[in-house]
């Protein structure tokens, strides 16, 4: 649902993309080391048992070192508000967005729903606790 009369609806670029590109419905400048909230103008419901993932895109990473903060950042289910996109600039120069401009994408996928059960031990397995660095060092 548009809220703002420059918003574009989210749409797939490509044949068998996974994310829907998403526009800025405003102008701002992300100085460097800095973040911003970037509105994008829409609503969206989604079908239960389903979130929405924002992702960064890789041309702004690459070429602009602009990226989405909290990546991926999850819309839940249930919520019903403006979709707005946390960027932040790791480059070196002052960014400007743009309206109209493509700031993110948009991935829908399932969620699975569990019970939580406490219990006072795990199964084993051959990794166990091992965790950072556990594949080597490099």
């Amino acid at each position: 649902m548009k809220i703002n009369e420059d918003a574009i609806i989210p749409s797939y670029a490509h044949e068998g993309d996974v994310g829907l590109d998403i526009y800025s419905v405003e102008e701002k400048n992300i100085l460097s080391g800095e973040s911003a909230l970037i509105s994008t103008g829409i609503k969206i419901e989604l079908p239960e048992n389903t979130e929405a993932q924002i992702r960064p895109r890789s041309g702004l990473a690459l070429n602009h070192s602009i990226t989405v903060l909290n990546s991926p950042g999850s819309i839940d289910y249930g919520y019903r508000g403006e979709i707005k996109v946390i960027l932040i600039n790791h480059g070196k120069n002052t960014f400007k967005v743009e309206k109209k401009m493509k700031i993110a994408q948009m991935a829908i996928k399932p969620v699975l729903k569990i019970e939580i059960e406490e219990v006072n031990s795990l199964g084993s397995t051959s990794r166990n606790s091992s965790g950072f660095g556990s594949t080597g060092k490099f």
